[in-house]
């Protein structure tokens, strides 16, 4: 069953139940800041488990002690659907965990 864009109202409102997340580009997108590279590349491993378990993957990218996503459904022609904000979300909640702000 093929993915739906949403509209845009849609995404603001999804937005508003996701602070710190944000349109930019055409993608979900959210940078979090970490006590330290170890902390911050496990959070990057942990995030990749959600993503395998979702089949829905962003642009995951590990900085010194950080930890940015980006991202779009490339089977909606790279618009923002209901996947990625589930995986926003499920970031977000493992995100307490590693005391990522």
């Amino acid at each position: 069953m093929p993915v739906e864009p949403l509209s845009r109202k849609e995404i603001e409102e999804r937005l508003a139940e996701l602070p710190g997340w944000s349109l930019d580009h055409g993608r979900l997108s959210r940078s979090y800041r970490l006590a330290s590279h170890f902390a911050a590349t496990a959070m990057v491993v942990h995030i990749a488990q959600v993503q395998e378990e979702l089949d829905h993957h962003s642009d995951l990218t590990l900085g010194y002690d950080t930890v940015s996503l980006a991202v779009h459904t490339h089977s909606a022609g790279g618009a923002v659907t209901e996947k990625d904000v589930e995986l926003a979300r499920r970031v977000e909640d493992l995100a307490a965990g590693h005391a990522a702000h």
